[in-house]
């Protein structure tokens, strides 16, 4: 069965449907008599292909054709967002082929963490933009069959999707963080009309999205939707007593958003990592507090967004409660955390009241606590977290 690839040239519009999709962005000879190098690359993508439908975004005229300049440019700026992979092949010659717009483009995608870029080695130019790839750990080739199949190496077999589906890349799709909230959305019978990627830094991104809101028949497309990983926030708590005399063990960090007076962030332990909210949970205190504690010790209190008008990740919230001599090791304890990750925490042990007479912490944390305390159980009943 041949690949399905269908080629998409310039201004003309993208289908509805697909499973991948790739730009070919470099340089366009000025010379009818030079041959393009994109022919190439499609042939190679088509020989590479393994999936459902993938859509080549070629920004060529095959009848050499460019009177409508900013149709042109408008139509290569949808169809780079629109991409999965931006794929980059500079077989620069000063004369017919200089890449000028290409620089252009290099620089606005190379860091957007779906670009690929290869180069013949003897073409002229290419060195701040390899200097570029290199530091900012784009795939590099210096051939075009090196280029294509690192290209498909990060597609694999792509992802269906269609209508404003398509405007999500792979990058943002195929992620936990992504696909839940869809889930959510979907489940409410919104329809995603369209997205733009507005930022993406290390686990973070932020998505313009206009959404159909089914509920009020109308379409909203001001916001964006920020995402991370979610996280496992605990509250450590000293022995029952009337909840605003309880003893509870925060994490004083500097963060670059807090605006407290004192320019540091006071918050629970908890943080993101792999193996399950639990073993995330256990792995944070012991990070950040130095207190280990067994797994069944920590009673579970379920998960809920953190701020729902800006972020879609969600706390998973967990407590446990510590001894005397535990809160006593807490109060003692040294300079904690990761500080090769820019994290040096300090354990500060306060009574609930005065966490919040104080201000020390935001609406959310005060929430947790109060949750955690206003449900505390009989230390008898033998719950813990699942």
């Amino acid at each position: 069965m041949a690949p399905d690839v269908h080629v998409v040239h310039a201004r003309e519009e993208p289908p509805d449907a697909w499973d991948a999709a790739v730009f070919l962005a470099g340089p366009t000879p000025r010379d009818a008599a030079v041959p393009s190098w994109r022919p190439d690359a499609v042939a190679e993508l088509r020989r590479g292909w393994r999936g459902g439908r993938l859509v080549v975004f070629v920004p060529e005229d095959p009848r050499r054709r460019y009177a409508d300049y900013t149709g042109q440019v408008e139509w290569e700026e949808r169809c780079l967002h629109l991409s999965d992979e931006v794929l980059f092949y500079v077989p620069r010659e000063p004369v017919t082929m200089p890449a000028f717009t290409t620089n252009v483009e290099w620089g606005m995608w190379h860091d957007s963490g779906r670009a690929v870029f290869g180069a013949p080695p003897d073409a002229p130019g290419n060195r701040y933009l390899l200097h570029y790839a290199r530091k900012r750990g784009v795939p590099v080739a210096d051939d075009l069959p090196g280029t294509v199949a690192a290209a498909l190496d990060r597609i694999g077999t792509g992802a269906p999707r269609t209508g404003g589906e398509r405007e999500v890349p792979l990058l943002l799709w195929r992620g936990e963080p992504f696909q839940r909230w869809y889930a959510a959305q979907r489940g409410a019978g919104n329809v995603l009309v369209g997205a733009r990627v507005v930022f993406r830094f290390g686990v973070y991104w932020g998505l313009h999205a206009r959404v159909h809101v089914a509920a009020e028949d109308r379409v909203k497309d001001n916001e964006i939707v920020i995402a991370r990983p979610d996280i496992s926030v605990v509250v450590l708590h000293g022995p029952p007593a009337a909840p605003e005399e309880t003893e509870v063990a925060l994490v004083r960090e500097f963060r670059v958003p807090g605006a407290a007076a004192d320019g540091f962030v006071h918050e629970l332990p908890g943080g993101s990592g792999p193996g399950g909210p639990l073993r995330t949970a256990v792995a944070e205190v012991a990070e950040e507090t130095g207190l280990v504690l067994a797994p069944d010790r920590l009673r579970a209190h379920g998960a809920r967004q953190v701020a729902a008008t800006t972020s879609a990740h969600r706390a998973h919230l967990f407590s446990a409660e510590v001894t005397a001599g535990e809160l006593a090791r807490l109060r003692a304890a040294g300079p904690q955390g990761v500080a090769a990750d820019g994290e040096i925490t300090r354990v500060e042990v306060r009574p609930f009241g005065r966490i919040v007479r104080e201000g020390l912490v935001d609406w959310a944390t005060i929430g947790m606590i109060a949750q955690v305390l206003a449900v505390r159980p009989d230390p008898s009943d033998g719950a813990t977290a699942r």
